[in-house]
Parts: structure tokens; C-alpha cells; sequence
């Protein structure tokens, strides 16, 4: 049974990848929308960083910077570190130029997505937070709520299940390197480590899961890049011609366009998009979360969170592992080369890094996963969870957990694959025919930035008729 459905998943991610679908989706829109805002993920990145020091514009709302931990903990987790060494290892050097090209144009995806949020959020009058996402501007602007409960459970699928059994199986793989390490029962015993610490987590609340990440997220990624920068400086000698294979394989016939489903393009795409998310549509569902006078300023937090997730840990992963002098091979593709290169500057200390980090990254990815999770929930069942669904809820997303550490690698990443791939097919169409409304939002903010304002939001002067309950009150 578990076959046939591993084959059924293969078959749809051949549909999907191999005849380019997904990966047209998203450099298509990435590019249209780019020039259609005017790049704003480069003209206006010192406003970026501007943003994310503002306090929350209600005293129980979450911050601006808290909504950019939760996106940025899920963004940054797992998948910087073995997404990033299976693209090399399996699809070349290249993929790393493909894995950044699809960053900066889906920056501009990132932001559009993440401001629709912000329009057509709600208010929670029992919290006293807002929430959003996709299905609920997919509801609301265009009227369409099948798609919308459609979308809701492509994340619920995709985040509860694929990325945390991927994330899950990952943490317990980072240790199969060491003595103690038993096939039969380390994986059982870490998977009821993980369970544990990720239920008392969720059982604390959305304040509990952006405490948590606010502190863990900025912490484990400076250390991270900190080292990784060290060894790129200890192999400095070996950056030149790091960089030329790079480019070199990027645009090499081959290693391009060769197969186009092992191509360096294709593990660039496929694992940029695992990482950053962007266009995906999950981050819109912590952005709404997060309490901003003018819609805008949480687009552009977002687009900021795409380039700290591959702009800088990817990167940091990808240009430590290439400037040491292992050979990425098909063999030690995943944490092994990664754990391979450490070692040969640091010795056994490197492979017990990564081994943390992949533990600390593997967690925040956890958690932020199930943070997007809560509101599709809500949308599919048309109102606010009782407790004893909520319960039950969190109980399955525990379970799974536990599962993704005895599971198999092949299958957590063929069906993170697909799941990803079926997010990005509803929602890149969405954005791309309401970004009208984000780009009438972004010129209202600009035009209050140079009276020397600080934006607020007014819907109808951004083109919005109808309002939501959260920017009537």
C-alpha cells in the first residue's frame, strides 16, 4: 500500500516538475511582478530593515519582527542545510545560481502575497490578534471559497504532515553518524524527544510559539553563518574557482538542460522553493498574524525573510560545503557532505555543529509549521476551533511528528515536493490577478513616505471597497 501511494506521489511530481509547470509558475510570476512593482525587494530593502524595529500597533498584537520569526522559523530550518547539499550534490555547483534567481524574483511574489494578507485579514475578537492568509483573500476578493478550503488543506497536507515528517526525519538523520546511534531504536527514542518538546510548545499558544522563535531563530542563524563564514575564510584560497564552477555549471548545457529534472535548474527551483517558500503561500498565513498600521510594511518584512532564509543561510551552507576540498557526490548527498566538509577544518567538533544546528533548525521549523497550520483549520470549518477540535488537532500534528523520525527519507521529500507544488499552482494565479491591489497599496505607502508620514492604511484609497472586520474596527 505505502508503494503504490509512494508511486502515485512520483508520478504527480513528474507532471509537475518535469514538464515545467511549477518551475514556469513561479519564474513567471517572480519576473512579472517584479517589474510590475518595480522591484521593490531591492529599492526599498533599507525600508525593510526599517520596519522590523516597530512595535506592535496594539499592545496585544504581535510584532511586525515577531511575524517575521515565525515566517523565518519555518523558512529557515532543515532544508538549509540538506536541501541545499542534495541540490549540489545531485544537480551540481549550479543549482546555487538557480536556488538565488528564484530568491530575488520571488521576493517580489513574497511581498505581494504577504499584503494581500495583511488587506483581507480578520480580527479575532477572543484573542485580540488578527489572522489571514491566502484562503481568506481567495474568499474575499474573489469570492471563490471552494478554492479557498481546496488551498487550506494543501497546507494543512503540506506543513503538518510533509515538511514536519521531512523536518522530523531530518533531526533523527543528523545523529545516524555517531556510536550510539541504533537503526532499531535511536529514531523512536528521538521522535518521542521531538513529540514531546513540540507539544508543550503548541499547547502554549501563538504568543508561546513567536516567544519561542523570536529568541531561537536570530541566535542559531548568526552562529550559523558566523562559522560558515570562518571556514569560507579558512579556505579562502579555493573562493575563485568555487565561484567559477558555479557559474560555470549553471549555465553549462549539461548540467542545465541535460534531463531537465536532474538539472541543476530543476534542484536549484525545486529546493530554493522548499527553503524561502516564496509564492507558496504559506508565510501570509503568520503576516496577517502581525499588528502594522499600513499593510505594506508586512510585505516588505516578508520579502526581507526570503533573502535571510537563502540569500544568507542557504548561501552560508552552500559556499561552506564548496569551498572545502570534498568531492558532492550522489553517495553523500543530504547531511553527510555537509558533515564531511565541517570535518575536514574542524574536525569531529564539525559534524557536532551541524548536528546541533540541524536540531535547533529542525525544531523551529516544527513549530513555525504548525503556526500556519491553526488558521486553515479555521477556515475549512468556517469558524473559530472549539477546544476539544484544537486538541485533537495538535494531538494528530504531535503523532506525526513522532512518525516523520521512524519514516523514510525518499518518500518525506517526494511528497513535501508535491504538496508544495500544488500550493504554488492555486495561489501564484491568485496573486498574480489581485497584485493590482497590492500595487495600488505599495504606491499609497510610498506616497505618505516622501510627505514624511508614517503610512496608515485607508482601504479605499488602496482600492479596496469592502473592508474586513479587523480595518473597520
Amino acid at each position: 500500500m505505502f508503494e503504490l501511494i509512494h508511486a502515485g506521489v512520483t508520478a504527480l511530481n513528474t507532471v509537475l516538475y518535469d514538464f515545467y509547470i511549477v518551475p514556469l509558475f513561479l519564474i513567471i510570476a517572480g519576473i512579472f511582478l517584479s517589474i510590475r512593482l518595480g522591484f521593490p525587494q531591492i529599492r526599498h530593502f533599507v525600508e525593510m530593515l526599517r520596519v522590523t524595529r516597530e512595535k506592535p500597533l496594539h499592545a496585544h498584537g504581535i510584532s511586525s519582527f515577531g511575524a517575521l520569526m515565525v515566517s523565518t522559523a519555518s523558512r529557515v530550518g532543515t532544508g538549509n542545510i540538506v536541501g541545499v547539499s542534495t541540490a549540489i550534490c545531485l544537480g551540481g555547483a549550479g543549482a546555487i545560481f538557480w536556488m538565488w534567481f528564484i530568491t530575488v524574483i520571488g521576493a517580489a511574489s513574497a511581498f505581494v502575497e504577504s499584503t494581500l494578507a495583511q488587506i483581507y485579514k480578520r480580527h479575532d475578537d477572543v484573542t485580540g490578534h488578527s489572522y489571514g492568509g491566502p484562503s481568506y483573500y481567495i474568499q474575499t476578493a474573489l469570492g471563490l471559497r471552494w478554492l479557498g478550503i481546496l488551498f487550506s488543506a494543501f497546507v494543512l497536507i503540506t506543513y503538518i504532515v510533509g515538511y514536519n515528517l521531512l523536518a522530523s526525519y531530518n533531526i533523527q538523520d543528523s545523529l545516524s553518524g555517531y556510536s550510539f546511534y541504533d537503526k532499531g531504536s535511536t529514531p523512536i527514542v528521538i521522535g518521542i524527544v521531538l513529540a514531546v518538546l513540540f507539544a508543550v510548545c503548541i499547547w502554549g499558544g501563538a504568543k508561546k510559539i513567536t516567544t519561542i522563535t523570536s529568541y531561537l531563530v536570530p541566535i542559531m542563524g548568526t552562529i550559523y553563518v558566523i562559522v560558515a563564514l570562518g571556514i569560507i575564510i579558512y579556505n579562502i584560497s579555493n573562493v575563485p574557482a568555487m565561484f567559477a564552477t558555479i557559474f560555470k555549471s549553471a549555465f553549462s548545457f549539461d548540467a542545465g538542460f541535460g534531463g531537465f529534472a536532474g538539472s541543476c535548474i530543476m534542484y536549484g527551483i525545486k529546493r530554493g522553493l522548499y527553503s524561502n517558500e516564496a509564492g507558496m503561500g504559506s508565510a501570509p498565513n503568520a503576516s496577517a498574524s502581525a499588528s502594522v498600521s499600513h499593510p505594506v510594511k508586512q510585505g516588505l518584512v516578508q520579502s526581507l525573510s526570503v533573502f535571510i532564509d537563502t540569500l544568507l543561510i542557504c548561501s552560508a551552507t552552500a559556499l561552506m560545503c564548496l569551498s572545502c576540498d570534498v568531492e558532492p557526490t550522489k553517495e553523500i548527498s543530504g547531511i553527510l557532505y555537509v558533515q564531511k566538509s565541517l570535518t575536514s577544518v574542524l574536525g569531529s567538533n564539525g559534524a557536532i555543529f551541524i548536528t546541533f544546528s540541524m536540531c535547533l533548525f529542525g525544531y523551529t521549523t516544527l513549530i513555525g509549521n504548525y503556526y500556519y497550520t491553526e488558521g486553515c483549520l479555521r477556515f475549512i470549518l468556517n469558524k473559530r476551533p472549539n477546544n476539544t477540535i484544537r486538541n485533537v488537532f495538535k494531538a494528530i500534528a504531535t503523532v506525526i511528528v513522532f512518525v516523520g523520525a521512524i519514516s523514510s527519507a525518499s518518500f518525506a521529500w517526494d511528497s513535501a515536493d508535491l504538496c508544495q507544488g500544488l500550493m504554488v499552482l492555486v495561489n501564484i494565479p491568485v496573486i498574480l490577478v489581485l497584485s493590482p491591489i497590492a500595487i495600488k497599496a505599495l504606491r499609497n505607502y510610498i506616497e505618505q513616505r516622501k510627505k514624511g508620514l508614517e503610512p496608515v492604511y485607508i482601504a479605499k484609497e488602496c482600492g479596496v471597497e469592502q473592508p474586513t472586520d479587523y480595518w473597520t474596527k
